[in-house]
């Protein structure tokens, strides 16, 4: 597009809006595709100066391709022009590194208020970093916050680049060839395509950032020091010991070598560029080493120090001010009081910890938010035999977190099983997206604590979530929670070394069979199914005796998976009986696809006897965990079992119902919120117009004031009808105080007016038709602060409310997460015919609960929201009424452009995306 001519959209200094203010939440910091960071914002007439040094800095190929010709330098009317913007019909964003520009974004509205002409220029040195199709993003984002719905660009032909930003959007692009130059239009609206694409972008740039972090080329060690006690001098050492694979540089202003290697005042006096900075000074030295690094173009800091954000609000100011420079500088910050990280791959040995213990290699990835915690993680890790590929304790998380590392390992060849440790969410939806996304091909096990809150030193980057949306969302992620870190190697040692069981048939063999009949109760406890009684050899078998009844147990085809109990006799060692049981194990084809669990030896993790070397040294595929006892053996297997049945299970995908009218039900929320100072109850006829417009019927109904208007009421709608009280105190009791149902006659609905009116006290009463028979059900809606919305069903009653007997599943929802929900409470057998009964219509909850899903997640405005009753049963499921609530979201939704989580100072501000 060329727009030297200072036509289109200009408006003179004082005119119009103020160009200063803009949307806050346009503000972004973005990860780029080789794991470099930028920030982006609105231009400012502030900015003009930069934005001339920036065009400066154009060779004249790129200004050509641009502007459409040579253009060398901007004159002072394009400059006030190009830097004075409206933040509406005019839009532009830079891409700042530091105080430079690096690019610019904008987009110029046309005549018709719907389109708008967009185009983008990026600095020589930074272009195929990815900036191009980010620029759009967030213009398109923007556009559609301003009421454009539609994008045209004029690109010279020979700029292939540009044209394979929008080409590689996932839009839909018309195209049109004149005299050498490409007019490209599009709508902007979000499409699956440009979802997916914009999801594969995000997650290749921050697992490049991750990447950056664990297979650094040179590590310098900011305060490295000669005193014993200090950790500048353990996390040298442990460098120097896992000899690691790059230059380790100390950087001591006092001393001219630390442990024999030569040391630089500052990490500008280092020769060579530095990709991860370890920074182990005090707090209150941290910014001057800050401005080293960002003058040296260090890729990554790690600051291990503590002093921040875990002291209070002063402690979370310097770190939001840490976290902010390092992006603005395009660095990504680990930490603080972070215990460090771990590459255990040979050709990289990086060990930048404080911890004195180190697992061997292995193929599980472990993160970590605390840093006391992790080095005991570590340390037992090591005891068990479990290898671990790569471990980050992230400390603070200011910057890098739990969701970063799910992108890594999601395309890490080295890493089969993850681990995590999690005290608090940054971005709860995001995370629930990644892990269900990298569950489908690597189990994930996760502890969560912090049900008591969120700690000090967190409340920056993460916010308590309530109890029922964790367990919704580990469900519907395929996440293998745990309840202990002891629970978390115990199943991760299965995951790690065996195979998953395809059923949950169980057999158990062993030499006692008072130890086999506890494995044999605890499969049954955990819901396992057991493939005939426990095989009992008796305690004098010898060792190939016991090893045939394994190898026997494992050719069966009634048996997915086999627990091996042993108490050692007392006449053969039992090494002897585990070397017996590896080999005849190794010998099986059936052994490759069914696993094996142990207690054998009283042995907690690998035993030797029972490890089949991996490629590098430790235990791999086929050696047989062993655990201290049957009930720690039988809960992994059944953890296995539970993921091996959920990943084998339909992913299911995000069906977008018809006839869903989004603009009809937005314009209900702003008439509703339009001058409301807080959240506002909807009426009954509100909800129904809400309702309607995703195509959710409520069953007719009219508001009578007197008997005889119920009567005629009645006859207009035909058949049985229901009288309910328009009290909603009474007329939602499970006791049906407030309602009278099965009205067939002008005398009953007399009757039933009067009983009502006597309830309640008031005059008004609905007159409903009666719905077929079936079972009283309900479907909710409920915002978490920080998580986003869920939707939860279960059967209505008493019994049901008291037994808190409802299901979750966090918006948005496949059709198999529909399917799941109302089949998971425990009274669900009713509606598919338990007991003889007809079998309800299913499928038309699960296409109701979409229905509601969708309204959900296009709405953040509602808050809160219940179906009640709905009448399920063969013929269908009928709405009969429901309440609801809007306000302004508080949720982080995981949608629009992409973006790292905003950093914020709690003791200033709420929660932000």
């Amino acid at each position: 597009m060329s727009d030297t001519d200072g036509t289109t959209g200009t408006a003179a200094p004082g005119d119009g809006p103020d160009p200063f203010a803009y949307p806050r939440h346009w503000e972004a910091d973005v990860v780029l595709s080789d794991g470099g960071t930028v920030h982006l914002r609105p231009i400012l007439p502030s900015d003009a100066e930069v934005l001339r040094a920036f065009h400066g800095r154009l060779s004249q190929r790129t200004r050509y391709l641009r502007y459409f010709g040579p253009y060398p330098r901007i004159p002072d009317r394009d400059l006030r022009r190009f830097s004075t913007v409206d933040h509406d019909r005019r839009v532009a964003f830079v891409a700042l590194l530091g105080d430079e520009i690096i690019a610019v974004g904008r987009y110029e509205g046309m005549p018709d208020g719907r389109s708008a002409e967009v185009a983008f220029v990026v600095e020589d040195d930074h272009q195929g970093r990815g900036l191009g199709s980010i620029l759009l993003e967030h213009l398109a984002a923007a556009a559609r916050e301003c009421g454009v719905g539609r994008f045209e660009a004029e690109v010279l032909s020979d700029n292939a680049q540009m044209v394979r930003v929008f080409r590689d959007a996932g839009y839909q692009v018309s195209r049109a060839f004149d005299e050498g130059v490409l007019h490209l239009e599009f709508d902007i609206d979000p499409t699956d395509a440009s979802v997916e694409v914009a999801h594969a972008r995000e997650q290749a740039a921050e697992a490049r950032s991750v990447h950056n972090l664990l297979h650094p080329t040179s590590v310098a060690v900011i305060g490295a020091s000669t005193d014993r006690t200090k950790i500048g001098w353990t996390v040298l050492g442990n460098l120097l010991a896992a000899d690691f694979a790059g230059p380790v540089y100390p950087v001591n202003a006092e001393h001219r070598s630390v442990r024999g290697v030569r040391a630089y005042p500052s990490v500008l006096d280092i020769p060579d560029p530095v990709d991860l900075a370890v920074v182990t000074v005090p707090a209150a030295s941290v910014d001057e080493v800050m401005d080293g690094c960002l003058a040296k173009g260090v890729k990554t800091l790690m600051v291990v120090t503590s002093g921040f954000g875990e002291t209070g609000p002063d402690g979370r100011g310097a770190e939001r001010r840490l976290a902010e420079e390092a992006r603005a500088h395009g660095m990504r910050l680990v930490g603080p009081n972070a215990l460090g990280v771990v590459n255990l791959d040979p050709a990289v040995r990086l060990n930048a910890t404080l911890a004195p213990t180190l697992p061997g290699a292995g193929r599980t990835g472990f993160f970590c938010q605390s840093g006391a915690l992790g080095t005991a993680i570590l340390a037992d890790a090591a005891a068990r035999g479990l290898g671990l590929s790569t471990f980050v304790s992230a400390g603070n998380r200011a910057d890098v977190s739990g969701n970063d590392l799910l992108q890594f390992w999601q395309t890490d060849p080295n890493t089969d099983v993850v681990l995590l440790y999690l005290e608090t969410f940054g971005n709860p939806r995001k995370f629930a997206r990644l892990a269900r996304r990298l569950s489908r091909t690597k189990p994930v096990v996760a502890v969560k604590s912090g049900a008591r809150g969120v700690l000090p030193a967190l409340a920056a980057t993460g916010v308590a979530v309530d109890e029922t949306s964790v367990q919704a969302l580990f469900e519907q992620a395929g996440v293998i929670r745990v309840d202990s870190i002891a629970q978390l190697f115990d199943t991760a040692l299965l995951l790690a070394h065996q195979p998953l069981p395809p059923g949950d048939r169980v057999a158990v063999v062993g030499n006692s069979s008072a130890i086999g009949l506890l494995a044999a109760d605890a499969a049954l406890g955990q819901g396992l199914t057991l493939a005939g009684d426990p095989v009992d050899v008796g305690a004098q078998a010898g060792p190939e005796v016991f090893a045939g009844a394994v190898a026997e147990a494992l050719r069966r085809s009634d048996v997915d998976a086999l627990v091996v109990v042993f108490v050692p006799p007392v006449a053969i060692p039992g090494t002897a009986y585990a070397r017996a049981l590896r080999e005849a194990v190794a010998g099986l084809a059936e052994a490759g696809s069914k696993p094996i669990v142990s207690t054998f030896l009283a042995a907690e993790g690998i035993p030797a006897e029972l490890a089949v070397p991996g490629p590098m040294g430790t235990p791999g595929s086929g050696s047989v965990p062993s655990y201290p006892s049957p009930e720690r053996a039988v809960l992994a297997l059944a953890r296995a079992t539970g993921y091996a049945r959920w990943r084998s299970s339909p992913a299911g995908q995000f069906v977008r119902p018809e006839g869903i009218d989004r603009a009809g039900a937005r314009a209900v929320v702003e008439r509703v919120l339009d001058g409301a100072a807080g959240p506002v109850d909807l009426t009954d006829d509100q909800v129904v117009e809400l309702l309607g417009c995703y195509g959710v019927e409520v069953l007719p109904f009219r508001v009578v004031h007197d008997a005889e208007a119920a009567v005629a009421a009645a006859r207009e709608l035909g058949g049985p009808v229901v009288l309910k009280t328009s009290n909603r105190a009474f007329r939602h009791r499970a006791d049906l105080v407030g309602v009278r149902l099965d009205l067939s006659t002008d005398d009953a609905v007399r009757r039933a007016y009067a009983d009502l009116l006597s309830v309640s006290g008031e005059d008004g009463v609905f007159v409903q038709g009666m719905a077929p028979k079936g079972f009283s059900c309900s479907i909710g809606l409920q915002d978490d602060p920080s998580f986003g919305t869920l939707v939860s069903f279960g059967l209505a009653g008493v019994v049901s409310d008291l037994l808190g007997d409802r299901a979750h599943r966090a918006v948005p929802l496949t059709d198999a997460d529909a399917a799941s929900l109302v089949r998971a409470p425990r009274s669900a057998p009713l509606l598919a015919g338990y007991g003889g009964r007809e079998p309800a219509d299913l499928g038309a909850l699960e296409r109701l609960v979409l229905r509601v899903a969708a309204l959900a997640d296009d709405l953040p405005e509602l808050r809160a929201a219940t179906l009640e009753p709905i009448l399920v049963s063969a013929a269908g499921a009928f709405v009969t009424g429901g309440r609801a609530t809007v306000g302004e979201s508080p949720s982080r939704h995981d949608t629009g452009p992409r973006r790292l989580l905003a950093i914020r100072d709690t003791a200033q501000s709420p929660p932000g995306r």
